[in-house]
């Protein structure tokens, strides 16, 4: 079921592929990051998944220090990176850490720092929600990244130029690029103060776009939006 799936989503792969890191230069060498420290084990079935789309410049400008692979320019620039594929139980709750092992190897956290530039979070998203849907890392960032060139991102850098932008100008934006997403599916994270942080993008055990549960789908269309350019 899982196959047929993805290869459902495979077939409407844009062509080429939208990619949201506008340069991106792994580098030639990579340290392995530390083994994330593991959490308790919660293992349940899964009823949805979300993926979990980050606004890069947002990120670095409260964060750019301690992340100098996605924010200080030698790696690439980025607008949308992936911040994670998680697999959801019903009711708001998460299976997690289900395993520590076995890790990602090098080979497999550089071939998708285009699409996460940073292997402590890649790793991290493995150990703590990737070991709950896959049983190794290289099948969960396939289905994550089957799933991330499906999407055709909005020209966020363009949005956040507009007078008067509102979370559902962000949310018609995206559907117009991505005709077979219906509004519900997309859920919209903004800071206290109204800057948008991320997309979180539902979807059912299909892998087809599901409406967004309440805590998901965010603030509502009338809500103002700000989104912070720094690129």
């Amino acid at each position: 079921m899982i196959r047929a799936a993805l290869a459902a989503v495979a077939l409407m792969l844009p062509l080429p592929a939208a990619a949201q890191a506008f340069q991106c230069r792994p580098p030639a060498r990579l340290s392995m990051p530390p083994a994330p420290a593991q959490g308790q084990a919660v293992r349940m079935p899964i009823a949805r998944y979300t993926l979990a789309a980050s606004w890069s410049p947002e990120h670095c400008k409260s964060r750019g220090s301690s992340d100098p692979l996605q924010c200080g320019g030698k790696t690439g620039r980025f607008g949308f990176v992936l911040h994670g594929l998680w697999p959801e139980g019903a009711a708001g709750r998460w299976p997690q850490w289900c395993s520590s092992t076995p890790r990602p190897t090098l080979a497999q956290l550089s071939e998708n720092l285009c699409m996460t530039p940073s292997p402590r979070l890649l790793e991290h998203a493995w150990a703590k929600h990737g070991s709950c849907m896959a049983k190794r890392p290289e099948a969960y960032f396939k289905i994550a990244t089957i799933l991330w060139r499906s999407i055709r991102w909005p020209d966020a850098d363009r949005l956040s130029r507009q007078g008067g932008l509102t979370v559902g100008d962000l949310r018609s934006a995206f559907v117009a690029r991505n005709p077979d997403w219906p509004r519900e599916a997309i859920g919209v994270d903004t800071s206290r103060t109204g800057w948008l942080r991320e997309l979180r993008l539902c979807y059912g055990l299909d892998y087809l776009p599901k409406a967004c549960p309440r805590y998901a789908y965010g603030l509502r269309d009338s809500a103002a939006l700000k989104i912070w350019r720094g690129l």
